[in-house]
């Protein structure tokens, strides 16, 4: 079973006297960099030369500067930035900066596990990756509670890295709920397969799958659409909420009867064994080196899958659908 810390466990005073620099304002940023800051951190956010957001953070009364400025001044820098850009980011403005006994933060472990980043030996190398979106891990703080985080240690240069990472996720407010210890290649390596196997590959897949085969059968395709896409809310909030078995007690004995007989079928042994063939490409790296390359070539092929996707016809179908929901908001 995983260790998790609550705030009795965090010894916020190793923080004291440590400057916070948050490297980018988008989802995450803005709810590290106000959190820290209203539990008393003292923060700088670090943004590109023009960035819009540097009105907007100046105005919250957060201090901002330039991602190098803020790299320099920090002596905990935490990388909020998107996974492709960060090395680079790192490599030119970051690492100039960071002096002996500094700590790089991370939210997500993707670019140390795979070698973009490749930190020197005399700082600590920490995540604290809440496990919600910004604005929930803002919203939750600000009602007095929090939103469960994961830790991990990959340096520990200084003996207080795991420290440093209680202590800034009880700045967040995630201690609050609860945080979770884990390792870079686990929360690195679960992510992706999460992602791809079943969160957003499997699902966007089972969804398109189960819509052709109605509208290939003669079905409607808008009656295809409401029972293979949008009625998936409905059950995702209830396993949300209340778990798998939780779900099945709050949908009729139909539906159940047919959720416990036929989902094994959808997902057969052979597709377990393509799963079990994702999560390979994960732990070989056989995916990062793909995605690195992907990006090397200004993502060529990721460009035209998703104009291919695009033009599914349950895409389409779903604009005028949605355009009749009133309660909907794009």
């Amino acid at each position: 079973m995983a260790k998790i810390y609550y705030e009795k466990d965090a010894k916020p005073e190793v923080l004291e006297g440590q400057k916070i620099a948050i490297i980018g304002y988008g989802s995450q940023g803005h709810a590290h960099a106000q959190n820290l800051t209203d539990s008393g951190l003292d923060v700088v956010v670090g943004l590109r030369e023009g960035d819009p957001d540097i009105e907007t953070v100046k105005g919250l009364g957060i201090a901002v500067a330039t991602v190098e400025e803020a790299a320099a001044m920090g002596d905990i820098v935490m990388i909020l930035i998107p996974d492709d850009v960060q090395a680079r980011v790192y490599r030119d403005s970051i690492r100039p900066g960071l002096k002996s006994g500094n700590a790089l933060f991370f939210a997500h472990g993707f670019n140390i596990h795979y070698s973009q980043i490749v930190p020197p030996d005399d700082i600590d190398v920490i995540m604290v990756a809440p496990k919600g979106p910004g604005p929930m891990v803002r919203q939750m703080f600000v009602e007095g509670g929090g939103v469960p985080s994961l830790v991990a240690v990959y340096q520990d240069y200084s003996g207080m890295a795991l420290d440093r990472g209680l202590a800034y996720a009880k700045g967040l407010g995630a201690a609050r709920a609860g945080v979770i210890e884990t390792t870079f290649k686990e929360e690195t390596e679960t992510d992706l397969f999460g992602e791809q196997a079943v969160l957003c590959g499997g699902c966007s897949e089972l969804i398109k799958a189960g819509f052709d085969t109605l509208v290939e059968a003669g079905y409607q395709p808008e009656i295809a659409y409401f029972e293979c896409l949008h009625e998936l809310k409905l059950i995702v909030d209830l396993i949300h909420y209340h778990g798998i078995s939780g779900m099945r007690q709050r949908v009729s004995d139909t539906a159940e009867y047919g959720d416990l007989t036929r989902g094994p079928e959808v997902i057969s042994p052979e597709v377990r064994e393509v799963m079990k063939g994702i999560l390979d490409d994960v732990q070989t790296g056989r995916f990062a080196s793909e995605w690195v390359l992907e990006n090397q070539a200004n993502r060529a092929t990721m460009e035209a899958l998703r104009r291919r996707e695009a033009e599914h016809p349950i895409e389409e179908l779903g604009k005028q659908l949605r355009s009749m929901m009133s309660w909907l908001n794009e």
